[in-house]
């Protein structure tokens, strides 16, 4: 029987572990949730407390301290992304090579040592050059996090992992309008600084630590694991399980026959293609309208703006539960990126109408993370298309985000330019069309990946 067959039947929505576990893979399993994934959500909070941080600043003093009142602000979100895309397949290059709790929290230090620069800024060109380092050297962190989620779960158990990790996004988007409002209510002239330049001071703090613990904490993956935390039965166990799955375990350095392979073969494309609609289906929710919005409204005070522009991501984390934990037990993946990206469309739509009451774009608004909420669904299922070559997928992995990802670089420039916030009408436009494309797609790999297995 293939996987679907064995793993994804006989369990009720509410069992963590597969009936078939034994009780020594159910041990495994929780250690390796503890050990992997409460790292990597706490990592991923830090880092997008690091990565959309700037969006708070900007509505909080920075356009006006630095004298910004043009586009400046996609500017910066677009160097971010350049510098995220650039480093990619670099960092990937070294998956083979280096342990990942040596590379991940190596990454982590330096990405926290440029956000705490950005406190010192005094012009535009400052910020660019910051925001394109901090980008570079975040960009390995999330392919890296699902390669090891690949290497240490079967296919029907990542999603929900990948769903806790990916909490952190929103709880960091979050996290980071909650502190910009504290320090803008409480820090604003602390020691000559402006309350903004305290969030920069205050996110590197958090994000600095996380690095040092992460050598000792993260195990890296079964064929190259130095963890304290995990013997030798256990890393034996760890590979037998995922092998009966199908999945396979021979890490390889990246040859010319692999690339060949990857580049020549029709998986890597399919992958891109739907990856690039995703992630221009979410930019309604990365390029900061919502906060815009609020700050065009004129009667909400820092704090406030702040405060309020929590709302989005704190129901965000709602929706990325609901679609994870709902991919695996209840509606299929395909099934939940529909569902995910029909919420965010009907926002979309509300907001590309605009002549409705201001009640009814708070809600639009606050629908935004849905488009986000699935993400783990796609390179979840993107894992365990590709598990039966461990080389393939951890080039693919890496390839498709990059890809997919550097279509940022460029698109906001056209459709999010900050002087047309906060109407945005090709933007909204843009976004409905891409999750559209997006569940269409959806279908597509769906019947693809029925028919590989």
């Amino acid at each position: 029987m293939a996987e679907k067959d064995i793993y994804r039947t006989g369990r009720k929505w509410y069992d963590w572990y597969h009936p078939s576990d034994t009780k020594e893979e159910r041990k495994l399993i929780a250690k390796l949730d503890v050990l992997i994934v409460s790292y990597a959500f706490v990592t991923y909070w830090a880092k997008y407390l690091d990565q959309s941080n700037i969006n708070n600043a900007y509505a909080s003093g920075m356009s006006e301290d630095l004298n910004f009142h043009g586009n400046e602000l996609v500017h910066f979100q677009i160097m971010y992304n350049l510098g995220a895309v650039l480093g990619q397949i670099p960092f990937a290059l070294l998956f083979p090579k280096i342990r990942m709790n040596i590379l991940v929290p190596a990454l982590d230090i330096l990405w926290g040592v440029f956000t705490l620069l950005q406190y010192r800024s005094q012009g535009y060109s400052e910020i660019m050059a910051y925001r394109f380092l901090v980008g570079l050297f975040e960009s390995a962190f999330f392919p890296a996090v699902h390669y090891v989620l690949g290497d240490w779960y079967r296919g029907d158990e990542i999603s929900r992992r990948g769903g806790i990790f990916y909490v952190g996004l929103t709880l960091g988007t979050l996290t980071a309008s909650l502190i910009q409002g504290a320090c803008s209510a409480h820090l604003d002239g602390v020691r000559g600084l402006a309350g903004w330049r305290w969030m920069f001071i205050i996110n590197a703090v958090i994000t600095l630590p996380l690095g040092i613990i992460g050598v000792w904490v993260w195990p890296g993956t079964p064929s190259n694991s130095k963890s304290v935390f995990l013997s030798e039965q256990e890393l034996t166990l760890a590979r037998q399980r995922l092998e009966r799955a199908g999945h396979t375990s021979d890490h390889k350095p990246f040859s010319l026959t692999l690339l060949k392979k990857v580049f020549f073969g029709y998986k890597l494309w399919i992958l891109v293609i739907w990856d690039i609609f995703f992630w221009n289906a979410c930019l309604n929710a990365s390029t900061a309208p919502y906060l815009l919005w609020l700050k065009s409204l004129k009667k909400y005070p820092k704090s406030r703006l702040n405060d309020l522009s929590a709302t989005a991501p704190g129901l965000g984390i709602f929706y990325v539960l609901f679609i994870c934990f709902g991919a695996d037990l209840v509606f299929g993946r395909a099934g939940a990126i529909t569902i995910a990206h029909s919420w965010n469309l009907i926002g979309v739509c509300i907001l590309l109408v605009w002549d409705v009451s201001q009640a009814a774009k708070f809600f639009a608004y606050n629908t935004s993370y849905s488009a986000v909420a699935m993400s783990s669904v796609l390179y979840g299922w993107a894992n365990d298309i590709l598990k039966h070559n461990v080389n393939e997928r951890a080039l693919t992995l890496v390839v498709m985000n990059a890809i997919a990802q550097s279509t940022t670089v460029w698109t906001p420039l056209i459709f999010w330019k900050t002087v047309e916030a906060p109407r945005y009408t090709k933007g909204f436009s843009f976004t409905a069309a891409m999750a559209v494309c997006l569940i269409g797609m959806t279908w597509i790999v769906n019947f693809l990946h029925q028919r590989q297995e």
